[in-house]
């Protein structure tokens, strides 16, 4: 392929940037994205185990999205949701057809998908139920943004520093333990809040049989189950959502990341009997399903079907769990490797930032989960070959840089 940024240049930090330093960045800018590639501005070319943080699930720039976009952009933008939006009811039904949800509200973000469950959880606790129920349950070392509801739903005290006072209404119980997780149930309890996976809480699943004991106790407690399907869902485990490993249905569960392969996006989907709890006026999103953002929806959604994505994941996340096992089983560096499907994570006895920036220099992307796992993310329609490729150069990371990994740098969710 031609080298996309022949005439382009890498611009320098700035000191006097006009943006907020929220983001510890790394000393690299891309021009364009392919598949399972990106070119920095000086054109080196790098293969992707990163996904932008588990979105171009679809890999970048994927042809019947951007044509779907294309489309779109030269009809409609923007109207409002005082209005129906065709584009948006079919994406509601693409969606609840392919899953166990019934109803869906669109907003634009992860962080907004949650905020919506948990007011959603509230609302029909107190509202249709007759309860004073607000409380929800989450999990040590979860994640589920970075609003002021969410980051408190969070389990993981360095994204709440300096925004105390925090609201109230949240627990947090250690992960896989039923006996703490009874002992929080009380009378205001109104939801439980569960990733299948702790994505960036080190790549930890849940054990199924202890999702399965949750189930039942929201059940017999008439508490509402949410899963926060943020960055396990849309294909990312091997099934289209990563709760359909373990036999279960919640009330309500979150979307964003992969649904709209890199538009900016989330999604709310619950059961129908939730529909008596959000009525109009409870709830609302200036830009939550614009004709764009739908459209970008329903071109995913439709590739994912067409190309058969979900099963490719599963396939090629065997494929890649084989082979890290094959190159890395018996090296003092590495303590585990766990995960499902595509969502990988390698924990190490020690910090893995230098590992990151030496990938950078070999032309892999990988990000960590916590300072001591590397969190490999591929697109779901990578190949085998990609793989080798990638498996080759973290084994030789980890083989020449284990003994001297000391440095610190850039995490995200």
């Amino acid at each position: 392929m031609a080298n996309p940024a022949n005439n382009q240049q890498q611009s320098q930090p700035n000191e006097e940037s006009a943006l907020f330093p929220t983001y510890a960045r790394y000393p690299l800018a891309f021009a364009k994205g392919q598949g399972s590639y990106l070119w920095d501005v000086n054109g080196k070319k790098y293969l992707d185990f990163m996904c932008g943080l588990g979105v171009t699930n679809l890999g970048h720039a994927p042809t019947a999205v951007a044509d779907k976009l294309k489309q779109q952009l030269d009809e409609l933008w923007h109207t409002s949701n005082l209005f129906e939006i065709p584009n948006q009811e079919k994406a509601a039904q693409l969606l609840t057809s392919m899953t166990s949800g019934d109803a869906v509200f669109f907003c634009n973000s992860g962080a907004e998908a949650n905020e919506a469950a948990i007011k959603l959880a509230r609302k029909y606790q107190q509202k249709v139920k007759g309860a004073e129920r607000y409380e929800i349950i989450t999990f040590n070392q979860s994640f589920h943004g970075r609003t002021l509801a969410t980051l408190t739903a969070t389990g993981q005290d360095k994204v709440k520093e300096g925004f105390h006072p925090l609201p109230a209404g949240f627990v947090t119980v250690p992960l896989n333990d039923l006996e703490a997780l009874q002992t929080a149930i009380g009378p205001h309890t109104a939801a439980v809040m569960l990733e299948m996976i702790q994505a960036e809480g080190g790549v930890h699943p849940a054990k199924t049989e202890y999702v399965q004991a949750v189930a039942e106790l929201c059940k017999q407690h008439g508490l509402l189950l949410i899963i926060d399907e943020i960055q396990t869902g849309m294909g990312r485990t091997g099934k289209l959502l990563s709760f359909e490993h373990y036999g279960i249905e919640p009330d309500i569960f979150t979307l964003a990341k992969g649904l709209a392969s890199g538009f900016p996006v989330g999604a709310m989907v619950g059961k129908a009997y939730l529909k008596e709890a959000f009525t109009a006026g409870s709830h609302g999103s200036t830009f939550g399903g614009t004709p764009l953002a739908t459209a970008a929806v329903i071109a995913t959604l439709e590739t994912m079907q067409e190309q058969n994505v979900v099963e490719h994941a599963a396939k090629m996340g065997e494929y890649l769990m084989q082979q890290l096992h094959d190159k890395l089983s018996g090296h003092s560096f590495v303590k585990e490797i766990r995960g499902k499907g595509l969502m990988i994570g390698i924990e190490c006895t020690s910090s893995v930032n230098e590992m990151i920036m030496a990938g950078q220099e070999k032309g892999l992307l990988f990000v960590n989960a916590g300072p001591n796992v590397i969190r490999l993310l591929p697109n779901l329609l990578i190949t085998k070959q990609e793989i080798d490729q990638a498996v080759q150069i973290v084994s030789d990371i980890i083989h020449e840089y284990a003994p001297v990994a000391s440095a610190s740098g850039p995490s995200g969710v």
